[in-house]
């Protein structure tokens, strides 16, 4: 149902990067905690909340200039005038000695509202009440919303419609509403800073605690 999301988790193509480095130097500026491993876009108490979901705590280090790409790339797609559009990744997670399939972490696209009309869901996943649409799964949640801003002309009539997604890749966590409403956490707050680089009207209509309601 979604264009990338499954119920096994968040599934990019995307290069790994390099493999085992050097030297043990090499490998302390190879590999970084959640808190840095995109920048900031794990700061602060959301890093914790990344290394428990992934059961993680190293990751290969990642340019801090996702949320630029997704910006861009969301203004392109708008400006297409398409219906939908590609995004791109703010953030991947690939833990250390991970195996090349084990990658998680943040995406945005922009969404049809086709994608949204119904509420069929993939085996395993639970609607929740925030935002336009939000689904929520073993390994993974997606967040649909929309933002009105000044930097994209006509987004007052008709505005830009934003899909988040959140994989914690493979992992060792149990399925309990727990983790699943850890994943929603995750994807809020990244969700938030985003229309905050966009100046995204109402906080594009996402509220500033994540609502963790299944419907």
């Amino acid at each position: 149902m979604r264009r990338w999301l499954t119920a096994a988790g968040l599934v990019m193509a995307l290069g790994a990067g390099s493999g085992a480095c050097a030297s043990e130097k090499k490998e302390e500026k190879t590999f970084v905690g959640a808190d840095e491993v995109c920048g900031d876009a794990f700061a602060g108490p959301l890093a914790e909340m990344v290394e428990k979901a992934t059961g993680d705590k190293l990751f290969f280090a990642k340019s801090p200039k996702g949320m630029e790409r997704v910006v861009a790339a969301l203004k392109d797609g708008y400006e297409s005038g398409r219906p939908w559009a590609a995004g791109d990744t703010l953030c991947l997670l690939r833990p250390k000695g991970a195996k090349q399939t084990d990658k998680g972490g943040v995406k945005f696209s922009m969404y049809s509202p086709q994608d949204v009309e119904g509420e069929g869901l993939s085996a395993g996943q639970d609607l929740y009440t925030m935002g336009v649409q939000s689904v929520v799964g073993r390994g993974n949640a997606a967040l649909f919303f929309e933002c009105v801003t000044p930097q994209l002309k006509g987004s007052d009539k008709t505005p830009l419609r934003i899909q988040g997604g959140f994989g914690r890749g493979e992992s060792d966590a149990p399925d309990t509403r727990e983790y699943r409403n850890l994943n929603m956490t995750i994807l809020h707050a990244v969700s938030l800073k985003l229309v905050k680089a966009l100046d995204c009207e109402n906080n594009g209509g996402l509220p500033k605690d994540p609502v963790l309601t299944p419907k």
